[in-house]
């Protein structure tokens, strides 16, 4: 049956050349998260030519989901988000963004696809016509669902709290992929965690201002920072079982506006990625007994506030889902790997599934060009390949492209298959 969807799959292959010209309007038009209003616009008038997707927009914010029943048969939601990143871009693409917005505080910012969120609403909208060609060949009902606000972790749950179930039906299996730093037309997937949770914090400490020709007057809060940066980093080194997957990452220091003035405080910002629940509290244990044991020793006037900023819930693979998906894929891509090693990096995905206790499976999607990869493997000379989040990330577009939208096709056709 799985190469049989993979022949039905390629007799209704698209030319993907619109959809080429697709991505690069959406990557030279990005979107902050919470502010994906354009983007929402074009992909709803885009489901709309079809005339066969019932769609809900403006749910949790810039989300929108349409929904194609056709037939009796399971309700399979595939998903992809679209927000983009405060990144000035350095690719030199001719397609390049040179796109600014206000962040949430009024900052005016570069922004960014800098994580690939512009190919996956690419291939859902490609994957959607595919499978609208391919009617005939199967029966139930198609959900299409366009996320915003990933990045800072909320629009899954947003979409949820906005009533998602209420307008759309409750998926029997929700799918989902996201690029990644791997050789383009790779496709890996795994049964269990494929991504880990994801916290992150500002902590506040406090020290005593003053004149810095007289620190002995003062308590200072950067050099209690500092003290706190360096500590931090023996939470995963020394605390944590090397065979459990933990990271710890000070992304952010700020204290202080003159050279000669000593502030009264500064603020850290924390994220740390876990799998498992007692990894994530041994981490936010270790970090505030750290923060609190170092605060004390400087004789902080105050004490530290920590406040979470982010959280994002592992990304877990039900095991029927993902092997009924790997048994698909096997058949039709020539470099899948149904045992992928799993990635710190993290994803709300999953909220869409949890809330209902749905199965779900996710899946990582090669973007990188094939003959640079394949030179960084044997070439120790060649320039570091970027990954998500950097300015100089941008998947190339084929085969990323052709095998995102065979994915999520191939992904839909497991379950919907007559």
């Amino acid at each position: 049956m799985a190469s049989n969807l993979s022949d039905l799959l390629k007799s209704a292959s698209l030319d993907l050349t619109p959809y080429e010209s697709l991505y690069q309007y959406f990557h030279a038009n990005p979107e902050l998260s919470r502010q994906e209003k354009s983007t929402s616009e074009k992909l709803a008038a885009h489901l709309a030519q079809w005339n066969v997707f019932d769609i809900h927009t403006k749910i949790g914010g810039y989300g929108l989901a349409g929904v194609f029943r056709n037939g009796d048969g399971k309700t399979i939601l595939l998903r992809a988000d679209m927000d983009a990143l405060p990144v000035k871009e350095l690719t030199g693409l001719p397609y390049a963004s040179s796109v600014t917005m206000k962040d949430a505080e009024g900052v005016e910012k570069p922004v960014m696809h800098a994580c690939g969120h512009d190919m996956h609403i690419t291939c859902l909208l490609a994957a959607a016509e595919t499978l609208v060609k391919l009617r005939d060949s199967w029966s139930g009902t198609l959900i299409v669902l366009f996320q915003p606000d990933e990045e800072r972790g909320g629009g899954a749950q947003a979409m949820v709290d906005d009533g998602l179930y209420s307008k759309v039906p409750v998926p029997d299996y929700c799918l989902g992929q996201h690029v990644m730093r791997m050789r383009a037309g790779s496709v890996g997937s795994r049964s269990g965690a494929i991504m880990a949770a994801c916290d992150s914090m500002k902590i506040t400490v406090f020290g005593r201002g003053g004149h810095g020709s007289q620190p002995h007057q003062t308590v200072d809060p950067v050099l209690l920072a500092s003290h706190i940066v360096v500590r931090l980093q023996t939470v995963v080194s020394r605390e944590i079982n090397p065979n459990d997957l933990a990271v710890l990452t000070v992304g952010s220091l700020h204290a202080g506006q003159a050279e000669n003035i000593i502030s009264d405080r500064a603020e850290i910002g924390v994220d740390f990625r876990s799998v498992k629940l007692e990894i994530r509290e041994q981490i936010i244990a270790g970090i505030k007994r750290i923060v609190e044991a170092e605060c004390a020793a400087s004789g902080s006037p105050k004490p530290p506030i920590f406040t979470p900023t982010r959280r994002f819930p592992p990304t877990l693979n039900d095991h029927d889902a993902a092997s009924q998906v790997a048994s698909t894929f096997s058949t039709h891509f020539d470099d899948f790997d149904g045992d992928v090693p799993r990635t710190s990096i993290a994803e709300d995905f999953s909220t869409l599934a949890t809330c209902r206790g749905i199965p779900s499976c996710f899946w990582l999607l090669g973007g990188i060009d094939q003959d640079l990869w394949d030179k960084s493997q044997t070439d120790s000379s060649t320039e570091e390949i970027p990954g998500n989040h950097s300015a100089l990330f941008a998947p190339v577009m084929q085969p990323t492209m052709r095998n995102g939208v065979d994915a999520l096709c191939l992904g839909a056709l497991t379950f919907l298959r007559k």
